[in-house]
């Protein structure tokens, strides 16, 4: 049996370890010892894109997290010849390792000229970005309870997704990506931010694997004549 290589190692700004590794054709992407994501399923990812990007739409979506590409390549092909895709990722050596060791993994999906790179947190673009997309898709932690780095907290907070609603155009979609199991009050959070939140469990895999969890969110394309409380982004995290 060929042994596991690990063909690289990063930090993520708190100090969490994030290694590549790779066997037998199979690539790894592990935080802290924890299998993040891999090339053998991604069909959660696919999922992710396909339940909140609108076909043939010339929109402008925003992807929170580069992983391993699997979303931002599903995305690209969901979406329409005039789109843009947003992507921001916290870690250079993701990017690196898009670039060089699993770029081809997704197809190379940074090479499609419809995709722009941000590298820098997630959130920063969120804050500036009033009713400036038409989806939102976070997929930089295992959940909203199991996170790769403490300061992504404030994205599921009622604060966060407050700004997520106020990032979106009205009728846009907010779908987040969670390894599997409900995070108690989530989709009610989502609700006290504004949204219409839904559930869908998906497989990890065509066919088969794990069953993992993607939150949806909906904002009303008719506002309520009150908003809801606390909806105003706020200006710092």
């Amino acid at each position: 049996m060929k042994p596991w290589e690990t063909l690289a190692i990063a930090r993520t700004p708190d100090g969490s370890e994030l290694t590549l590794r790779r066997h037998d054709g199979e690539y790894v992407i592990r935080a802290d010892g924890y299998d993040l994501m891999t090339s053998r399923m991604h069909g959660s990812e696919d999922a992710l894109a396909a339940l909140t990007c609108k076909p043939g739409s010339d929109g402008h979506v925003l992807i929170g997290g580069l992983g391993m590409g699997y979303t931002l390549r599903a995305a690209l092909g969901i979406l329409g010849p005039g789109a843009s895709v947003t992507v921001a990722e916290l870690v250079p050596e993701v990017v690196e390792w898009n670039r060089s060791w699993i770029g081809a993994l997704a197809g190379n999906p940074l090479d499609d000229p419809r995709a722009v790179l941000h590298q820098g947190d997630v959130a920063g673009v969120i804050r500036g970005g009033a009713a400036r997309f038409d989806a939102i898709l976070l997929d930089v932690d295992n959940g909203p309870d199991a996170l790769t780095q403490a300061g992504n907290r404030w994205l599921y907070s009622g604060s966060g997704l407050a700004a997520c609603y106020e990032a979106l155009r009205p009728g846009g979609m907010y779908g987040l990506w969670s390894v599997g199991g409900d995070a108690p009050g989530f989709d009610r959070r989502l609700a006290r931010a504004g949204f219409k939140p839904e559930v869908r469990r998906v497989r990890a895999r065509e066919g088969g694997g794990l069953t993992q969890v993607i939150y949806l969110g909906k904002r009303p394309r008719r506002e309520r004549l009150s908003a809801p409380a606390g909806v105003r982004a706020p200006a710092g995290r």
